[in-house]
């Protein structure tokens, strides 16, 4: 089942647009949730329609026109009105965020405005630290601030690394709240959704409000059916909070592109697409809210965004005046690789190259499996297969994402446009190719390098590993107590925070290192690093996830 459509263009063109029908027909479902395409060439658009289901449970289906959540891709707009409110000498990009909310803590160091735009801000996210506190319970108003102002330790110095921080972005948010004198959302609506026409486009905090339009999330579920996506906070704002429509992104896309701008000045576009520069001089491919790189020798511009039950995917490619966008409600669509494909079908004349190589599995399959661990940084990285087949890395007990060949074949790469971290980097010298796996390698995180030791083949059984960890313990900057058990022969951390609770199954990797998955949230994973006095009794544990690190937990008496 699918919504209207547009087919326009070309008799050049003609064959591509079919190959798109051909390449979205999978999701033309009258029993799924779907999603929504739109492309345009030079401005005009050729391709625009709805596949799917908008709501499984009315049976009303996806139309081209359907309001869907943008998630991350959201991102760029907040910058765009921070950079509005700098043209008029309001805020200084480059200024500490304390001299906007004085109440966040000294950590170690005050990142500014800018940093918090590119990532390189080092504060966690009050989102990764509420899901790991209180799972999938919905945090009221106010919760996303304090829990930034409650944090007593950073992920980084400031410009050290780039960590995505969605943290940062709501306190973005809070700034253009307190310059301007009116909310967030109706700046964006004032300021920028208005001036170009975006009449179906707002910023909405909850998913739990109605609004006219809008596309049902949905959750799969093991079994094949489906539940409602609801995103486990009621102010989610700058960091992931627009909906809109294809029409109206679309439009958007062809201003960012425009040489002429109706809203931000000259200046403030050039900083908008200038990559982040870390402090030792490493260059990034982020830039402010928008991630720049090169897609078979042409530069494509965009930005994903994913939240509970949807994701967006919105890339420009300006060599090739190609626009595209892709918004899903559920369906099981990895959505920047159909946007890239559409760019292979469409923007062909403009390619000039192959995409960057991925590992091949055959080539390293004696890394498969081995597990690798930093004692001064606490990380932990093992390998196995992607999704894709390749050669993955897993950072932090994540799944694996496929490596590329980068530096002329002399080092695998995962890139901040896979992961959001990083750039992760091995060096193809360090991995076996046959026989045994290394004792140690060198693993660079955003330029970082530090030596890994091999995690052994044969842990210790939990039974031994387990008896001298259990009991309770406090993480302060979560507010939250854990308790930790065995139950059933798992070894789980149970935490009780403010709005929820979750709960943590660990598994032996060595006699202080556990990684550990989420029960209730299982794409939250990732390590625990044992901490014991001088005579070895345990004092408490840190706990790392992709995007917080660090987190002390401390062990309270029984």
């Amino acid at each position: 089942m699918s919504g209207s459509s547009v087919h326009a263009g070309t008799a050049r063109s003609a064959p591509g647009l079919a190959a798109l029908d051909r390449l979205f027909e999978p999701f033309a479902r009258s029993d799924a949730p779907g999603l929504v395409v739109g492309v345009a060439h030079a401005s005009r658009v050729v391709y625009r329609r709805g596949f799917g289901l908008a709501s499984v449970e009315l049976g009303v289906a996806n139309a081209a026109a359907t309001r869907m959540r943008i998630g991350s891709t959201s991102k760029h707009f907040t910058c765009l009105a921070v950079l509005l409110l700098a043209e008029e000498g309001r805020v200084d990009l480059d200024s500490s965020v304390r001299r906007y909310v004085p109440e966040l803590p000294v950590l170690a160091g005050e990142p500014t405005l800018r940093q918090l735009m590119n990532h390189t801000g080092g504060y966690r996210c009050y989102l990764d630290l509420g899901l790991v506190a209180d799972g999938l319970a919905v945090q009221p108003r106010g919760t996303a601030l304090a829990t930034q102002v409650r944090q007593t330790a950073a992920n980084f110095r400031p410009g050290e690394k780039l960590i995505y921080c969605n943290g940062g972005y709501h306190l973005l948010s809070v700034v253009v709240d307190r310059v301007s004198g009116v909310s967030f959302e109706r700046f964006l609506e004032q300021r920028i959704f208005a001036p170009l026409g975006m009449v179906d486009t707002a910023s909405v905090p909850s998913d739990l409000e109605i609004h006219r339009g809008m596309a049902t999330l949905h959750l799969a579920q093991p079994d094949g059916s489906w539940r409602r996506g609801i995103f486990p906070s009621e102010e989610v704002r700058g960091e992931g909070g627009i909906v809109s429509t294809l029409d109206d992104m679309l439009a958007w896309l062809a201003h960012l592109r425009a040489a002429e701008k109706t809203v931000g000045s000259p200046d403030s576009w050039r900083q908008m697409l200038e990559p982040a520069k870390l402090n030792d001089g490493t260059v990034s491919k982020y830039a402010l809210g928008l991630i720049r790189e090169d897609y078979r020798g042409l530069e494509v511009i965009h930005h994903g965004g994913a939240v509970f039950g949807g994701t967006c995917q919105m890339i420009t490619a300006p060599g090739a005046a190609l626009d595209v966008v892709i918004m899903t409600n559920g369906a099981l669509a990895n959505a920047p690789e159909l946007a890239l494909r559409i760019i292979d079908e469409l923007g062909a004349e403009a390619l000039r190259g192959p995409a960057t190589p991925r590992a091949a599995v055959d080539r390293f399959r004696a890394m498969l499996g081995q597990r690798y661990h930093c004692r001064t940084t606490g990380i932990g990285i093992g390998f196995g297969e992607a999704a894709d087949g390749r050669l993955g890395l897993s950072i932090l007990n994540f799944v694996p994402i496929a490596l590329k060949e980068t530096d002329a074949g002399q080092a695998l790469t995962v890139g901040v446009e896979d992961i959001a971290v990083g750039p992760l980097t091995v060096r193809t010298a360090d991995l076996a190719e046959s026989g045994e796996a290394p004792e140690s390698l060198r693993f660079s995180e955003a330029g970082h390098e530090d030596r890994f030791e091999r995690m052994p083949a044969n842990p210790p059984v939990l039974a031994d590993a387990a008896p001298s960890l259990l009991g309770r313990y406090r993480a302060a900057d979560l507010a939250a107590d854990a308790d930790l058990r065995l139950v059933d022969g798992k070894l789980l951390l149970h935490i009780a925070g403010v709005c929820g609770g979750n709960t943590l199954a660990l598994e032996v990797w060595s006699a202080d290192v556990f990684a550990w998955a989420g029960v209730s949230v299982p794409m939250l994973r990732g390590l625990i690093n044992v901490k014991r006095d001088p005579s070895g009794v345990v004092e408490g544990f840190s706990l790392d996830t992709m995007r917080t690190r660090g987190l002390s937990f401390q062990r309270q008496p029984s």
